[in-house]
């Protein structure tokens, strides 16, 4: 089985398929990572300051669905309703307008965990909050006022994600906007009182600001930026950082030389020492900001458009040879009919479940 799927994988990567699956971290070898394992909460998180029934929560998270005992994570989020509008991220497949059908995706698709909104896990929580983990996200932007501001306001209460019996919630903070030292404030309040409650964490981190796009290139996607947010999201106590994979490098140094020469420190020891251009060095380098993955690193699959199976195994193969903990994905499962969303989600999860691809 672990042959035939490698097989599959090596068919969809492609022209790439070589040297995603054969190459090897130098920078930042996988020696000096907390990789994930079937006893990954105990052997990392045992002896941090969370309490015992955060620790279930995490356990619990991580035991269910295809990916149960593993140490991945396979999450579906679907925020987009408000992220990026209903009629916008549900007209390609309606049924999704019903909440229902967005947690029977993440049962049939065997996720460990599902993440929506209050009023989505709101308005089917006594029927399947002990079916499947949820996780309640927090706080999002909105596309209604004009002109469109992206900035994340708390849409519910701590309280409510723990009366409902969610076992996480999850927040956004934009780093880098106008607006981020006050949700910096709002969401370390909000995981602080998650965790006295016993529920675990998840930090959607987000790079955001018109000016990190210089020349044509959006280095809200640089490695050295992301890493950056990362390391400042596991410092307000998220268990689990979700980020888009890196796609670029050297934000940092773009913005020295073309804005401001003072702005931020030297970065040149992280190009130099520890990155490379390879996408998985890429990567690697979000996990070594997450504590060298004591906080497990989860990439987003992304928007959904043509070739997303291919796309969603590239990412899968990317993130878990970086050191990653797994993949978080909506858009490309939830926008299409059921079955094609449950293969799309299965084929994340057998990267995981291949014991042929490594750690790199």
């Amino acid at each position: 089985m672990a042959e035939a799927t490698l097989t599959r994988t090596a068919e969809l990567l492609g022209d790439e398929a070589e040297d995603l699956l054969r190459h090897e971290c130098k920078a930042i070898p996988k020696e000096d990572l907390h990789l994930p394992g079937p006893d990954f909460v105990d052997r990392v998180w045992r002896d941090s300051d969370r309490n015992p029934r955060v620790l279930r929560s995490m356990q619990t998270i991580f035991n269910h669905g295809r990916l149960g005992g593993t140490g991945y994570l396979s999450i579906l989020p679907v925020d987009q309703g408000i992220e990026h509008s209903a009629g916008t991220s549900f007209a390609p497949n309606p049924i999704y307008f019903d909440p229902e059908n967005i947690v029977k995706l993440a049962i049939e698709g065997g996720c460990n965990a599902v993440a929506s909104t209050y009023g989505v896990l709101g308005s089917v929580a006594r029927k399947y909050a002990h079916k499947i983990p949820f996780i309640l996200k927090i706080n999002h932007s909105e596309l209604l006022s004009y002109p469109n501001r992206y900035d994340q306001v708390p849409y519910a209460r701590v309280e409510d994600a723990h009366e409902m019996g969610c076992l996480g919630v999850g927040a956004t903070v934009y780093w880098g906007s106008e607006e981020s030292n006050r949700q910096l404030q709002e969401i370390s309040k909000i995981f602080s009182k998650a965790h006295e409650l016993g529920m675990a964490t998840v930090l959607w981190c987000y790079v955001r600001n018109k000016e990190f796009v210089l020349n044509g290139t959006n280095y809200e996607a640089s490695a050295d930026l992301t890493g950056q947010a990362n390391h400042l999201g596991v410092t307000i106590e998220a268990d689990i950082i979700k980020a888009k994979q890196p796609t670029v490098n050297g934000g940092y140094r773009a913005m020295r030389e073309q804005k401001d020469s003072g702005y931020a420190k030297d970065p040149s020891l992280i190009y130099e020492n520890l990155t490379t251009d390879h996408p998985i060095d890429l990567t690697r380098y979000q996990v070594a900001n997450n504590y060298m993955g004591r906080c497990g690193l989860i990439n987003s699959g992304g928007a959904s458009g043509d070739n997303d199976l291919q796309q969603v195994v590239r990412t899968a193969v990317i993130n878990k040879r970086a050191g990653g903990t797994g993949l978080i994905t909506g858009r490309k499962s939830f926008q299409k009919p059921m079955k094609d969303g449950v293969e799309i989600l299965n084929a994340i999860q057998d990267v995981y479940l291949n014991d042929d691809i490594t750690v790199a």
